[in-house]
């Protein structure tokens, strides 16, 4: 199996399961502006998407003039809500923690803020077992753009032949294949394992204990 200096991680559905405090910030959002609210599916189905698109899928409007007003109400119901419902999975830290013992450089990209994702760690866990994270305010153009993931290659100081990307969507699986690198899935998403097979990949598992190369 080959090695790799540094693994990137997606964040939401994929070192954490952030679904209950998104559903619930989706809902307050259509309802605040007057929207029909989808079952939680649907709003399900759309995570790993920018929120603006997210809004444009969910309302039934492209482009939606409403969507930058929508996304800053969202914001605000997730400072109230979205850290307290994170939920990191079982094997998150230990494999944060032994990749580290390792001298596996990690990262996080995600088209979550970045201070979101460093506040979830806080509250759920009180470390922060990473290198290096790209949120959305650090991009000019989210996934499947190769950008975050090529930021923070340069930022670890690493090549993409030494470079394992680790996601939960076929958005992850499209990021990696135009970043150039290596690409495990996790089936923890919206995202089944027959959709990323039509995606280079090195593994598909139910939990990242499943999906990454054991070390």
């Amino acid at each position: 199996m080959k090695e790799y200096k540094a693994y990137i991680f997606d964040f939401d559905l994929t070192l954490a399961d952030s679904s209950k405090g998104i559903l619930e910030c989706f809902r307050h959002t259509l309802k605040y502006f007057g929207y029909e609210v989808p079952d939680d599916s649907t709003i399900y189905n759309t995570i790993g998407l920018t929120l603006q698109d997210a809004f444009d899928i969910l309302t039934g409007i492209p482009m939606n003039p409403q969507r930058e007003k929508m996304r800053k109400v969202y914001v605000e119901k997730a400072n109230e809500v979205m850290s307290a419902h994170t939920y990191f999975y079982e094997d998150t830290l230990s494999i944060l923690e032994k990749l580290r013992e390792h001298d596996i450089k990690i990262a996080i990209v995600s088209s979550k803020m970045r201070y979101r994702i460093v506040e979830s760690f806080e509250v759920q866990l009180g470390v922060h077992p990473y290198d290096v994270i790209v949120g959305m305010e650090d991009v000019t153009e989210p996934k499947p753009d190769p950008q975050g993931i090529i930021k923070a290659m340069e930022l670890l100081g690493v090549t993409k032949d030494e470079v394992l990307y680790i996601g939960d969507s076929y958005i992850d699986a499209e990021s990696a294949l135009n970043a150039g690198v290596d690409f495990a899935a996790v089936t923890t998403g919206p995202t089944d394992k027959e959709t990323f097979m039509c995606y280079p990949n090195i593994a598909i598992g139910g939990s990242l204990s499943e999906a990454l190369p054991e070390m």
